[in-house]
């Protein structure tokens, strides 16, 4: 029987999959990921994308035992974090890094409690200077504190990987080698959302990964 492989996170993972077809799993990374995978290794993984736009940690919490433990992946990856950091700059309703940390790992230790088989891997939240992330009305210049924030998220989802033995995906380090600021938009098409080229960075990085776990 053909393995479940989940994708889970917010509107990166999302990438406009549809609500109606399981098949329809957007524009995105976990697209790219089902059909290198779908053509290397033919009929051994089923893929599922439960990622909803705008999500935080605390959402996807909420919704663990019908978005996750409902449906018994054999893997999963989980991409969060940005929402986190960016909800608290334009409507003060953010997740500070203790209590994310604390939520993401209460979530983590419930799967593995419920699911003692499942392999799971952790990709790194990132960020680059974009529209998105420059500047707000309300706060003006926030790339600088953005980034911060973001990176306190990053670093949390990796002790959290080391705690658990998990496997973790860096991102970060990979968009800043490749980033150019004449021409900022190349991978990141706001500074948060990735564009093609974006999202099969972040594809090959999981295969990579999941080459190791599998």
């Amino acid at each position: 029987m053909a393995k479940l492989i989940l994708f889970q996170g917010d509107s990166i993972t999302d990438a406009g999959r549809s609500r109606e077809r399981d098949d329809m799993m957007g524009r995105g990374y976990a697209t790219m990921v089902a059909g290198n995978l779908g053509l290397d290794y033919p009929e051994q993984y089923r893929f599922l994308n439960r990622g909803i736009s705008g999500n935080r940690i605390v959402d996807v919490y909420a919704r663990m035992k019908a978005d996750i433990i409902n449906l018994k992946p054999d893997y999963m990856s989980l991409l969060i974090g940005v929402n986190d950091v960016w909800h608290e700059f334009s409507s003060g309703n953010g997740v500070a890094t203790e209590k994310f940390e604390k939520i993401y790992t209460m979530l983590l230790e419930e799967i593995i409690e419920e699911l003692p088989d499942i392999k799971i891997m952790l990709i790194e939240p990132f960020l680059l200077k974009g529209n998105s992330t420059d500047a707000t009305e309300e706060h003006g210049d926030t790339y600088v504190a953005f980034r911060a924030e973001v990176e306190e998220k990053a670093k949390a989802v990796k002790r959290i990987a080391e705690k658990l033995s998990l496997p973790f995906i860096p991102i970060q380090a990979k968009l800043d080698a490749v980033y150019n600021p004449e021409n900022r938009e190349y991978w990141l098409i706001d500074g948060v959302h990735p564009n093609a080229a974006g999202h099969m960075l972040i594809a090959r990085e999981w295969i990579k990964k999941f080459e190791e776990i599998k």
